[in-house]
């Protein structure tokens, strides 16, 4: 018996907030998939991506496969004063560096808030190509995001694009797992040969 073969991607998108909100509760079931939330997470997560949508700068881009099947997501926007995880960030990197360094960090950025891709779809070079294609539309001149911490192909993706360590082993309120910020000037170099 052999397995099933993985879904390929067959399109990368550019979606507007009125393209994703009729997707969205594909974009969720991705996001616990990638995860491995428990199912209930997706109702929770709902409302926050909703939010997100109206935020400055929001950007998506999503993969799909031959059959028009979400196997990837990205989406992220303007970073500003006031936002839960602007606060967060600009908090712990004052106490560990001062404000000068948080204010390098955190003065314009982009906030690449989500970036999932189907296991069966990954180690292919679809999350690459998602983060570039998204912040490629940006004009901040730096990127920001968050990632557990632990061995995994998110560390590797975000290292092979040189992202660097602003906070390491960071806990945000109410999460108690530890998170690593990482952050890069942009644009990003282009594709190696």
């Amino acid at each position: 018996m052999t397995a099933a073969p993985s879904p390929r991607v067959h399109r990368f998108a550019d979606l507007t907030a009125d393209e994703l909100r009729p997707r969205l509760r594909e974009a969720l079931e991705l996001y616990v998939t990638a995860m491995r939330y428990p199912k209930g997470t997706a109702e929770q997560r709902a409302p926050m991506w909703l939010a997100h949508m109206l935020r400055s700068g929001w950007r998506c881009v999503a993969a799909t496969d031959d059959d028009n099947r979400m196997v990837g997501v990205a989406y992220g926007y303007h970073g500003a004063p006031g936002q839960w995880w602007h606060e967060q960030v600009r908090r712990g990197v004052t106490e560990l560096n001062g404000p000068a360094s948080a204010e390098a960090w955190l003065g314009d950025y982009f906030e690449l808030t989500e970036l999932h891709v189907h296991p069966d779809s990954q180690g292919r070079g679809t999350g690459e190509e998602l983060v570039r294609r998204l912040v490629s539309g940006t004009d901040s001149p730096r990127v920001l995001l968050s990632t557990p911490e632990g061995p995994s192909r998110a560390w590797r993706l975000y290292r092979r694009l040189e992202f660097a360590d602003v906070l390491r082993h960071y806990q945000f309120a109410g999460d108690p797992r530890p998170f690593g910020v990482l952050g890069r000037e942009l644009p990003l170099a282009s594709e190696r040969g």
